[in-house]
Order: C-alpha cells, then sequence, then structure tokens
C-alpha cells in the first residue's frame, strides 16, 4: 500500500503494494473500462457526471497523475494552456488576479496553466508563432488585442485555438472577453462634468491597442456632447513607468491653462497622478477631481474622493478559461464572446 495512494482514501479504495496509479488502477477501483475512465478524466460530454465526479474522487485520492507524453500521444493534445503576458509596468497590474480566475476556472479539468510572456522590445508574434509551431500548448490566451491584430490573424489562419482579453475588427470569428472601455470613457466623463469639472485629460494606455482607442473615442464623444473639453496626457501613457508619468503629469498641471481633472484607466496611474499632484500642492476634489477604473479594491483606501468603477478580472479569467476550452473541444461552434458593461451606477464614492 502507497502513502499517497491510499492514505486519506475511503476503506474500498486500496492499492496492491507497489502499484501505480494509472489509469488501470481507476479502472479496477471504480469497475468502469479504461476507455470510460479516460473519458471520463478528459470531460467527455458522453459521461454522466456523477461518473465524472466518482473518477476524479478516486484519481485524486490514489494520486493519479496523467502522463503528459502518453496523453499526447494518444489524443495529440497537451493538456497544457498558455496566458501570453507581456512584462510591461501597466500590463503586470492585474496580472496575478487574472491568473488565479484563470487557474480556478481549469480546477478539476485536465488542464494546467503556463505564463509565456514576452518583453517590451520583442515581436509579439514571437511566443505565439513558437507555441503554435511546436504545439506546445493546446490554446492561448492573449490580451492587449490591436484593431489589426497580427496575433489574431496568424492564429485563425492556422486553425488555433485561442481566446482573446480585447476585441479586434476580426471579432466576430473569433472568442473574446471584453470590458466596454468606451462606456467607461463616456461615464467618467459625465461623472467629472456633474462636479462641475470643464477640462479633462486622460492618461491613455498606448494607442496602438484596441481598449485604448474605444476609451478615447467614449470620452471625447461625451466631452463634446457636455461641452467639456477633453485632452489626452502627453509624453506618458498608462504603461509608462511611474517617473515618466510623474513628469508627464507635472508638465501638464504647470501650465497656465491646466485641466482640472484626469482619468485614470488604472491603479497605478490614478495612485501615480494623484500623488504628483500632492507634492506641487494641488489637493484632490478642490483643485482637481479624478476618475479611475480598478480590479482590486484598493483606490478608495488611498484617497476616498476618488471616483472608481470596478473592472471584475475575476469574472474575465473564468470566462477565458471556459471559452479556451470550448473552442479546444468544439472548434466548429460560434465562438464564446462576453463584452461586459461598467455600471453607470456603480461608482464607489461616499457622496
Amino acid at each position: 500500500m502507497t502513502k499517497s495512494g491510499t492514505e486519506n482514501a475511503p476503506k474500498d479504495i486500496v492499492m496492491a503494494p507497489g502499484e501505480r496509479p494509472t489509469l488501470k488502477t481507476i479502472a479496477r477501483l471504480s469497475g468502469l473500462a479504461v476507455p470510460t475512465v479516460s473519458r471520463a478524466l478528459a470531460d467527455a460530454p458522453d459521461i454522466r457526471k456523477d461518473t465524472k465526479e466518482r473518477v476524479r474522487t478516486i484519481a485524486q485520492q490514489i494520486g493519479y497523475r496523467p502522463n503528459r507524453a502518453g496523453v499526447r500521444l494518444r489524443t495529440g493534445r497537451t493538456n497544457v494552456i498558455s496566458l501570453v503576458m507581456s512584462t510591461e509596468h501597466d500590463a503586470m497590474n492585474n496580472t496575478a488576479r487574472l491568473i488565479s480566475a484563470v487557474t480556478s476556472a481549469l480546477r478539476g479539468t485536465p488542464y494546467h496553466v503556463i505564463i509565456t510572456p514576452y518583453f517590451p522590445d520583442e515581436d509579439p508574434m514571437t511566443p505565439i508563432r513558437y507555441i503554435v509551431e511546436t504545439g506546445s500548448a493546446d490554446g492561448l490566451i492573449i490580451n492587449q488585442t490591436e484593431p489589426d491584430d497580427p496575433r489574431v490573424r496568424y492564429m485563425m489562419e492556422q486553425k488555433f485555438p485561442f481566446v482573446a482579453h480585447g476585441r479586434t475588427t476580426l471579432s466576430p470569428e473569433h472568442a473574446y472577453f471584453d470590458y466596454d472601455n468606451t462606456a467607461f470613457g463616456a461615464l467618467a466623463v459625465e461623472a467629472l462634468a456633474e462636479r462641475g469639472r470643464r477640462h479633462v485629460a486622460l492618461l491613455a494606455p498606448p494607442q496602438t491597442q484596441t481598449y485604448a482607442q474605444n476609451m478615447i473615442e467614449g470620452a471625447r464623444k461625451t466631452a463634446a456632447d457636455k461641452g467639456v473639453q477633453f485632452s489626452i496626457v502627453e509624453g506618458a501613457t498608462s504603461h509608462s513607468t511611474i517617473a515618466a508619468v510623474e513628469d508627464a503629469i507635472t508638465t501638464l498641471f504647470s501650465q497656465a491653462k491646466r485641466p482640472d481633472a484626469l482619468i485614470a484607466p488604472s491603479i497605478g496611474g490614478c495612485v501615480t497622478m494623484v500623488s504628483a499632484l500632492e507634492q506641487m500642492g494641488l489637493v484632490l476634489e478642490q483643485d482637481f477631481d479624478i476618475a479611475a477604473k480598478e480590479a482590486v479594491s484598493f483606490l478608495r483606501r488611498f484617497r476616498p474622493g476618488i471616483l472608481v468603477l470596478e473592472e471584475n478580472v475575476d469574472i474575465a479569467g473564468d470566462f477565458l478559461a471556459r471559452a479556451l476550452m470550448h473552442r479546444i473541444s468544439h472548434p466548429d461552434e460560434p465562438p464564446m464572446q462576453k463584452l461586459v458593461h461598467p455600471d453607470a451606477n456603480a461608482w464607489k464614492i461616499d457622496r
């Protein structure tokens, strides 16, 4: 009897001395055929839910782990999902939360996650081509999408399963999850205008990316409708270093016709801008206001006067994982797609 296999198992689950936890072991202990056990572990739709749970329970109790090389030989799959992430400063803000949500969604499935990083000075296509050409993962999750994203076009041409955290011009044809940044930009300007602000400046994300263009579009249109001046912070983006954002904001607010309101698309950008302005002697809610979005409840603990909308990364990660598994298992079915709209009544503020 092996310690790892039966120490915490029910009395009816008994492994022979020296017996290894294999599919055959699970089949013997469950009374099922080996192919049925294999399909149950693979979450096959034709296997009953109670059978899957029974097989997974036994597998967990005896310490079964699928042999990845064997799985690949039998099925052509690796049971690996790769999350391809940039190492840029702002891109890393929500990474831990997104990874946690994706891995939680994959719990109890055959899949596990690997993180494939790429650097700001590296071609984003490099890790994509490597994974597709080597078959080192069954599917990819990508973010920081651009309208005409070469990664999306390449994977669609290669018929390689993927899901995008963000939209592209090809979104009707591929799986994606996105937060409505057009609506966020509009709501941010509207909320700031309601506070009597007349010149709103946006610390925009890199404008090659879809969500940046959407945010600018929403903010600019609403500013025009409200008769509010709108501008984009020059010299820095929400992905810039802290020093670069500080310099850009200090320069902007040193001008005679300076803004009286700001929009921040991230926690880091918001904190940096508020800190820089306070070092100049300016006071939040008096000399300026700021509207931001966050994935972690932090900003109102930092400064209660900040207008904050939530962007739920947990929901995003869960959907991205499920959409990718669906794409891998059902490539001929319509891709799963979701666009989440911010709630205009959900500003976190004591008023």
